[in-house]
């Protein structure tokens, strides 16, 4: 077995468009960051505040809820509902059917959520947080790779994006297990239902829109009234739609052609305003420490380490011309979390507290700093991921496709 290589060309073309989306996305997300930083800390910061706690939604349904809450809560509903399609597509439909395929990103995913964890821990941070540093944020990611302009070969981005939501799954499963303080069943049954509905209108074909909306808005309002996460219920939804039925465009593809905007370009970035306004005077305490170095070091050691047991235990090699210093290049943009470490850090603490702004400081303090070593390792490489890169495209037929995908599919 071969680790990172190319994989089939409608594979490669399909996440090729997916990760222009993401770095889009991940764009407006520092946007987002650096506006709400810069107003959190300006002489008009306590109006950045007061927007933050304003509260909408009718009370009689639990759902009288802060602006910020309605951004975690809701709109990150979005967000973990395409993260769903997207691993839900890679397993059934993708090329991680195969499970020799599907062991490289899983066991990094697992390696970089418990070496992290492991060292916010040892380094003392309170015991509540130690999800925090254990996500990657594939936009915020790729969109350092679009500013250093890296011309990183095509199986490691992939293998970066797989990774990415793989992570994304486990932390849902995290806040589900770890960060559900109490059940009510009923609610619960009835988002249970709620999902079973869904499913069965998306299986029948091209239900109208202004009926599986309402039915996705009601379930997402029965599992927050049932003390889970109400991101949860994104998941459960995008789990239920079909991924591979003959001919055509399916319905996952349907379905993430038109939210997938929505969660990049709208979504993720106001979420990322209202959770990156910290005040950075005073904020720093042990939390944030354990963060910048769970973030920096846990994550490329938990990806790397896990890299090199699946090369070691399967007998596998690296692809030609790649080296274990561009493992550790991905391992790095592993630290690079955001979006779901916010999420957890208000889970885990509170938000607002003392603690979460200690955590959301480390988040945003050990994101760029292990953007800042990505870079610095990357572009090193990146004159040898330039030749790599020109040899995948050299050589195009009339189909388009290129000769080194149709050389290995033969």
């Amino acid at each position: 077995m071969t680790l990172f290589s190319r994989g089939s060309w409608p594979e490669a073309r399909r996440i090729a468009d997916v990760l222009r989306a993401e770095t889009v996305g991940g764009l407006l997300l520092l946007g987002a960051m650096v506006l709400a930083l810069a107003w959190a800390n300006s002489p008009w910061g306590n109006f950045y505040q007061e927007l933050s706690s304003f509260r909408v939604g009718p009370a009689e349904w639990h759902l009288n809820l802060t602006l910020s809450a309605w951004a975690a809560d809701g709109l990150l509903a979005i967000f973990f509902f395409v993260a769903g399609l997207e691993l839900k597509r890679e397993f059934v439909d993708g090329d991680l059917r195969d499970p020799r395929r599907a062991a490289l990103p899983v066991a990094a995913a697992v390696g970089g959520m418990i070496a992290p964890a492991l060292i916010y821990l040892i380094v003392g941070g309170d015991p509540r947080g130690w999800a925090v540093p254990t996500a990657t944020d594939i936009a915020f990611a790729l969109a350092v790779l679009a500013v250093i302009s890296t011309h990183l070969p095509t199986a490691m981005r992939t293998f970066l994006l797989t990774l990415a939501v793989v992570d994304d799954l486990l932390a849902i499963l995290v806040i589900a297990i770890f960060y559900t303080s109490a059940v009510h069943p009923l609610p619960l049954l009835g988002a249970a239902l709620g999902v079973a509905v869904f499913g069965l209108l998306v299986r029948r074909g091209r239900t109208p829109w202004w009926l599986l909306l309402p039915l996705a808005m009601l379930t997402w309002a029965l599992t927050h009234a049932s003390g889970v996460h109400a991101t949860v219920a994104g998941v459960a939804l995008a789990f239920t739609v079909p991924v591979n039925r003959p001919g055509g465009i399916t319905p996952a593809e349907r379905f993430e052609h038109i939210w997938r905007p929505v969660s990049a370009g709208f979504a993720v970035p106001i979420f990322a305003f209202f959770a990156s306004g910290v005040s950075v005077g005073g904020s720093a305490g042990t939390v944030t420490v354990a963060v910048v170095l769970a973030l920096v070091l846990g994550k490329p050691i938990g990806i790397t380490a896990s890299t090199w047991l699946v090369q070691r235990f399967t007998r596998a090699r690296l692809s030609d011309g790649l080296s274990w210093w561009d493992v550790l290049g991905l391992g790095l943009l592993g630290g690079v979390g955001f979006t779901v470490s916010l999420l957890i850090s208000e889970l885990a603490f509170g938000s607002g507290t003392a603690l979460d702004d200690q955590a959301k400081l480390g988040v945003l303090s050990g994101s760029l700093l292990a953007a800042l070593l990505a870079t610095v390792v990357l572009r090193i490489r990146n004159r040898h991921y330039r030749r790599l890169c020109a040899a995948e495209q050299q050589d195009l037929d009339a189909d388009g496709v290129p000769d080194v995908y149709q050389r290995e599919d033969d």
